[in-house]
Formats: structure tokens, C-alpha cells, sequence
């Protein structure tokens, strides 16, 4: 569809961008913080540890002033459960609570919304040891974790999101260093989806003690969502793409919507005997999680064929290589790649927006959508990235397009505000409109300056999306 008049965004839209706590604080064994899951792996090789990051725990109010500056409206940032129950359960930190009070408060100091992620990869290592998501107990734990934050915050904090790219943590959960397995486990796959089940339920009893808890706030999911194209007009294709679509994107969003496991993803798991075990109970909790909006991360789309026998499972986020029996992917032709291999697709950031729209009709925030590259810091303590701008150009252009096609959306939250270490590709893959002065060995001064993008958004957020032209001003 062609529009020759767009509409423009909402006078109220929610500009701004994200981080998580693991990535860009430090700070993780300090003031009372026990250590996390992401603490205690093994980080990838060539890559920074995540004990300093961005050192956000002590720059915050800098961080914060320049999101400022930028304009936004929004913050998107998630609080790290063993910051605030160091055991996982129990006892509280108060250093913690105090922390994202801070945080919380500096926001607020500036007419920013805190958009906050209650669990963002970082299960505490002390319920790692008791099974982490593989525990059934791990329901009662995240629960008791959403108490707190929503007891301690929830005067203040108006929009929450439940887990982060909980199909990641089912999908490539060891790449991302979050998937424990019991050492006795015959079924992976069955195991992979108990625990996913376990998550589910989490979720579902997380969003219905937030509208008990708090009626004025709202809450939703935040998966990672990518749509999937058949590579041909080949009907076992269509077939595949439908499988892939699925078991990547629906049944996350089917179940916190509808309460419901994906009709396909089901017989999936039933043919491989991982059908999830239901606690009593579960089936209503599911039935009884309403999300108020759907956010999702979006960074590209995926492309598949029918399975041929070859398929080879693995890979990150966005390069996943297929499932077995399921569907294959393919390299798409017609799409331009990252410096990192990942494939861009602007428009298809329209179609999924659509898709998603039209299955679910709930408002849309996103919570992810970035570039990471190279960039460099010039001995002018310039960072010329026109590379992100250009990205961020096309993707917020189809956003437009897709609000013209009557999507309604709430908010953009790119990834990421400040530079921060990436999941398994270290602080050299650079996302954010903030430069931090440091790599992955050398934690250098971890002063902050402004790139390109930095006054390029500050413009589009001051034109409430309508400027997206490359030039800008340096102030």
C-alpha cells in the first residue's frame, strides 16, 4: 500500500532508547549485589568480563542528563534481580533498592518515563544452583522478585515489561549464557520447553499482579520478533515459513495474549515427546495474564525453505540456522548485511509491525533496534557513524508507514543509549548514540561523547519523527 498523506506519529509518542543492567552498569559485585548468571559464565573468548561495562552504576545521572539532551521520553532500562534480592529470594538489598530508586527519580527529574524490563538475562546465580528456569519454584521466585520491584517502584513506574526475548532464552539460550540443564536430562527439547512453560507462567501471574498491584500501570511481553519469508513461492516453503514464524514469534505472543499454546508449535512438541508438564493452576494463571501492549525487539527478518534433512541447529539472535523437521534458512538475496553478518531489512520491519498488529490488536512499543558497528572515536572527540543514522532513518520511515497503515504504536526505544557490552560480541560491536572510551581490554577514562546519531536523533525527536534527513546540528 501506497499512502500519499502519512499520519503522523501520536503527540504523545514515547522517543527514547535502551539498555539492560548486566550490559551497561558494572558494578556486579558491589553494594550488597550477588553475583548473576551472566557473572559467573565464561565470557566468549575476545571479549570483554562484564564486572565494568559502561560503569552506568556510577554515571548514571551523566547517562541520564544526555538522554536528556537528546530529548527523549523514554528510558528503557531493566533491574538486575540480584542487585535487589542478592539470593534470588529472601532477604533485600537495600543498596539496590536505593540504586533504581536513583535511577527511577533522575528520570523522572526530566520528564522521562522509566520503562522498566523486570528480567533481562540475568538469573541469580544462587537460583541458577537450584535449578534456575528448570525449577518449578522458579514461578513463586520471579513472582516474589515482581512483588518487590512493583511494591518498592511502583508509585513511580507506570509501564513494565515482563522478560526480555524469552524465545532467545528457550531458542539459543547457550549462546546467550542463560540455559541451565539438570545433569540428568534424556529429553533436551522436552526440558527447553518445561522450562519456556515455567517462564510462561511467570509471566502470566507477574502481569496479573501488576493490574492487582497497581491498576494505573501497564504491562506486556518483550520477545524478540522476527517475521519469516519463504524463500520461494514453493508451497512447502509457505509451510516452513509458517512453522519458523511459530515456533520464533507466535507462541510467545499467542500465550501472553490468548493464554494459549500455538497451535503448530504444539503438535511440534507433541511429535517429539516435549510436551510441557501443567502444575495445577497453570492453565488459569495463563488464561489470566492480559497484557496492556505488546513490545518486541526487532533487528531483521529471517528467511526459510522446507527442511531437507541438512539442517544444522545453532546460532545466535539472528542467525539461527532452522529447526529440524521444522524449516531451513536461507540467505536472502535481496537484503544488505551488517558489519557484524546480520541482514537489514527496513521494510520488513513494516511487514512484522503489521502482522503483529493485525493478530493481536494491542499497542506496540519498541524496545529494541539498532546497528552495531565499528565505530571510532576521531582525535576531535568526534564519532561519525552515518551508517546508524541511515539505519535508523529507514527503520523509523517504515514505522511511519506502518502508522499510516493503522498500527498503533506508543514507542521506539532503539538499542541503545550508551555503548555497552554485547551478549557474545564484547563491547566492539557498538550500538548506542553515546560513545563510552573504552574496548573490550582496555577500560581507558569510559568518558562519554556524543556521536552523529546523538544529534541526529535529538532532531527527529524534536520533529516528533518527521525530520529524518542526515543533516543535523552540532551544538
Amino acid at each position: 500500500m501506497r499512502h500519499t498523506t502519512l499520519k503522523p506519529f501520536p503527540k504523545d509518542f514515547l522517543w527514547g532508547a535502551s539498555t539492560s543492567a548486566y550490559q551497561v552498569e558494572g558494578a556486579n559485585l558491589i553494594d550488597g549485589k550477588g553475583p548473576s548468571c551472566q557473572d559467573v559464565k565464561k565470557v566468549p573468548e575476545g571479549t570483554s568480563e562484564l564486572d565494568i561495562c559502561a560503569d552506568q552504576y556510577h554515571r548514571y545521572k551523566e547517562d541520564i542528563a544526555l538522554m536528556a539532551e537528546m530529548g527523549f521520553k523514554v528510558y528503557r532500562f531493566s533491574i538486575a534481580w540480584s542487585r535487589i534480592l542478592p539470593k534470588g529470594t529472601g532477604e533485600i538489598n537495600p543498596k539496590g533498592i536505593e540504586y533504581y530508586n536513583n535511577v527511577i527519580n533522575e528520570c523522572l527529574k526530566y520528564d522521562m518515563v522509566p520503562l522498566v524490563t523486570m528480567f533481562h538475562f540475568d538469573m541469580p546465580a544462587a537460583l541458577d544452583e537450584r535449578g534456575s528456569w528448570s525449577n518449578p519454584e522458579s514461578v513463586d521466585w520471579f513472582l516474589e522478585f515482581a512483588r518487590v520491584m512493583f511494591e518498592n517502584y511502583g508509585d513511580r513506574v507506570k509501564y513494565w515489561l515482563t522478560i526480555n526475548e524469552q524465545n532467545m532464552l528457550t531458542l539459543v539460550g547457550p549462546m546467550i549464557g542463560t540455559m541451565v540443564l539438570p545433569k540428568d536430562t534424556k529429553n533436551v527439547l522436552k526440558e527447553i520447553y518445561q522450562q519456556n512453560h515455567h517462564m510462561l507462567v511467570a509471566q502470566a501471574k507477574a502481569m496479573a499482579l501488576c493490574h492487582e498491584m497497581l491498576p494505573g500501570a501497564k504491562i506486556g511481553p518483550a520477545p524478540n520478533i522476527s517475521l519469516v519469508y519463504p524463500a520461494t513461492c514453493k508451497p512447502e516453503d509457505m509451510i516452513a515459513a509458517q512453522n519458523f514464524n511459530a515456533v520464533r514469534n507466535w507462541l510467545y505472543l499467542d500465550m501472553a495474549v490468548y493464554g494459549k499454546y500455538n497451535n503448530i508449535v504444539w503438535s511440534y512438541l507433541e511429535e517429539h515427546d516435549a510436551l510441557p508438564t501443567f502444575a495445577p493452576g497453570d492453565a488459569e494463571a495463563l488464561a489470566n495474564g492480559h497484557p496492556d501492549f505488546i513490545a518486541f525487539n526487532y533487528y531483521n527478518t529471517a528467511t526459510v525453505e522446507a527442511d531437507d534433512g541438512t539442517v544444522v541447529e545453532g546460532g545466535d539472535q539472528q542467525s539461527s540456522k532452522g529447526i529440524t523437521g521444522m524449516a531451513k534458512t536461507f540467505p536472502n538475496p535481496n537484503l544488505q548485511k551488517s558489519q557484524f553478518g546480520w541482514e537489514i531489512d527496513p521494510i520488513g520491519f513494516r511487514a512484522t509491525l503489521r502482522e503483529v498488529y493485525s493478530r493481536y490488536r494491542l499497542p506496540i512499543v519498541i524496545t529494541e533496534n539498532g546497528l552495531g558497528a565499528y565505530d571510532k572515536l576521531e582525535e576531535d572527540g568526534r564519532v561519525h557513524d552515518p551508517y546508524r543514522i541511515e539505519y535508523l532513518a529507514k527503520h523509523i520511515e517504515q514505522m511511519h508507514q506502518a502508522i499510516s497503515d493503522g498500527v498503533e504504536m506508543i514507542g521506539y526505544c532503539p538499542w541503545s543509549a550508551v555503548d555497552l557490552v554485547s551478549t557474545h560480541e564484547g563491547i566492539r560491536k557498538r550500538y548506542g548514540f553515546i560513545y563510552v572510551d573504552r574496548d573490550d581490554f582496555d577500560i581507558r577514562t569510559l568518558d562519554r561523547y556524543r556521536k552523529d546519531s546523538f544529534y541526529w536523533y535529538k532532531k527527529v525527536i524534536a520533529s516528533n519523527g518527521e525530520d529524518l534527513s542526515p543533516e543535523f546540528t552540532v551544538e
